[in-house]
């Protein structure tokens, strides 16, 4: 179509915020190797920020302060917009992009709090102007690439595969994605239809919390919410979930097990990420799509991907 060889001629380029869990040996490890696979795949060049530090998205309101924690952030954005100017902040975590994006907005709307951000910056010779946007990947996705030019990269469509799309909290609230709904949004079961497999828009599980660090300090709480998760799906007729939320798929992957032994259930649903359902699709190997990180195989996926 028109449309494709548009998109085609264009490359996109953006500062990459990669965070902490995508690093080699960390939870989602697998979510970096597949984002690198996709990206590859969709001309998109990805500009790492030099000396990244951690969103402090967890630890950072367990009782450091609301200015270190938006510190942070500020260090992330003004080293962004230092060595990748005019280039915008993308970042493939869930909590990293809503922690700094939640900075950036503060920042803009209380000149106290950005003057004293930048107080600290200064002390490293660093200095933050808070003009670049914050954007998660699935905007880029949705809104950069769209799903017409999406499909039109489909070599391998992932047929006859019934993927329940779980958004989780962090991408829906309080930013989202805008034109999505909070209580309904539709990107994921767009984005697995634009792959030729089957969605469920009517998941009804697909903004329920699963619990995210509850799942260490109360953990009958995280997954009593995560059975749910998982049962919804199963009602379904699911084959897998798929998330963009590095901390939803490890809760809602790993505690399977757990849940099984406490509440005689047999879970083993897979939970992959958007990014190895769009490096299958587009031809790419088990591998390459980061399959093999998975805990729970995801074997359709791979059925696919060995064709």
């Amino acid at each position: 179509s028109a449309a494709s060889d548009v998109y085609k001629r264009q490359k996109y380029e953006y500062s990459y915020y990669p965070g902490c869990s995508s690093q080699s040996g960390a939870s989602s490890s697998n979510l970096m190797r597949s984002v690198e696979t996709m990206c590859d795949e969709l001309d998109v060049k990805l500009n790492a920020i030099p000396d990244w530090n951690c969103c402090s998205a967890s630890i950072g309101y367990g009782g450091g302060g609301v200015l270190p924690r938006m510190a942070l952030s500020a260090r992330n954005i003004a080293l962004s917009e230092q060595h990748n100017p005019n280039q915008e902040i993308v970042a493939t975590c869930a909590a990293c992009w809503l922690s700094t994006k939640e900075a950036s907005e503060r920042f803009k709307e209380d000149e106290s709090l950005f003057k004293e951000a930048n107080a600290a910056l200064a002390e490293a010779n660093l200095k933050l102007t808070n003009q670049t946007p914050i954007r998660h990947m699935a905007e880029v996705l949705v809104q950069d690439i769209g799903f017409d030019n999406l499909k039109a990269g489909v070599k391998k469509p992932l047929e006859g595969i019934k993927i329940a799309g779980y958004v989780g909290c962090q991408t829906n609230r309080p930013f989202g994605i805008d034109g999505e709904s909070f209580e309904n949004p539709m990107y994921l079961d767009n984005l697995v239809d634009s792959l030729g497999g089957d969605s469920i828009p009517t998941y009804e599980k697909k903004v329920q919390c699963c619990g995210g660090a509850l799942a260490f300090s109360e953990p009958e709480k995280s997954q009593e919410m995560i059975a749910g998760i998982i049962e919804a799906a199963y009602d379904h007729g699911a084959d897998m979930i798929a998330t963009p939320c590095p901390l939803c798929q490890a809760n809602v992957e790993i505690y399977q097990d757990e849940i099984n032994a406490k509440k005689g259930t047999k879970f083993n649903m897979p939970v992959v990420y958007y990014s190895q359902l769009i490096s299958v699709a587009y031809g790419r190997s088990a591998a390459d799509a980061a399959l093999d990180g998975q805990v729970i195989p995801a074997s359709k996926l791979e059925d696919i991907a060995g064709k």
